[in-house]
């Protein structure tokens, strides 16, 4: 089942910014686009949406007033110029707040969340385990993304633009630079050893001197990193 989409902005170019975003996640569906808030509320009381994409300072009704007069309102998604904002509107418990120039792997990880509080009412997944299992999606190339669940992660190498992504099962070849990527990945379960080299801490089999194994493989550790990592890994051991 496809994730419905709405967007209410009234800038056509910041529309048109989140249509192109969406493109990237076959599994959503912009279903359509409002250039107010007043045209979206009477969408609203005839069509079901799972998420919005919401803007706050819009003419006649804010996007604020438009949650708060919503009785069962969908998942919502800020896009906005003003971060000052924020705090306000979480507590009318809005997913996410995306500050704009929004860029794409701030995008991205907003999907993300989406995917996760939509997966267990839609049924997408069947265990206990499958439900908790943290993933990214990560672009492949110009229009496919691709889930990865983060405990299959073994190494994330930098190749200048790019980054090679090793995991259990596959390698993928993703354009973005390390430092993004690892921002992405929860921190107390991945560790930045060099600037080439991401690792999972629990995929780690052996340290050894300015070294980790993982899979038979060796990966140096980088000299300004080392007193971090090891610090970090040893903590992280039971």
């Amino acid at each position: 089942m496809k994730v419905r989409c709405l967007i209410i902005d009234d800038e056509p170019l910041a529309i048109n910014i989140i249509k192109n975003y969406l493109e990237n996640f076959e599994n959503f569906e912009l279903i359509s686009t409002f250039n107010n808030a007043i045209d979206g509320l009477n969408f609203l009381k005839n069509n079901s949406i799972d998420v919005i994409f919401l803007d706050i300072n819009m003419p006649v009704l804010d996007g604020i007033n438009f949650i708060k007069s919503l009785d069962a309102p969908p998942l919502v998604i800020m896009t906005t110029a003003y971060n000052e904002f924020a705090l306000e509107t979480y507590e009318l418990d809005v997913l996410d707040y995306l500050v704009k120039p929004i860029e794409f792997p701030r995008f991205m990880k907003a999907i993300n969340k989406v995917d996760k509080r939509l997966d267990p009412i839609n049924g997408k997944h069947t265990t206990e385990t499958n439900k908790e299992r943290p993933f990214i999606f990560v672009k492949i190339d110009k229009k496919k993304m691709k889930k990865i669940f983060l405990d299959e992660i073994l190494v994330i190498e930098s190749l200048k633009d790019y980054l090679k992504i090793n995991t259990i099962s596959s390698r993928y070849i993703v354009h973005s630079t390390l430092t993004d990527f690892t921002n992405l990945l929860p921190p107390r379960d991945f560790i930045r050893i060099h600037r080439s080299f991401t690792i999972s801490i629990d995929k780690i089999d052996a340290l050894e001197g300015n070294s980790v194994e993982i899979e038979g493989l060796r990966y140096i550790i980088g000299r300004s990193y080392i007193d971090d990592v090891k610090q970090k890994i040893l903590n992280s051991s039971i």
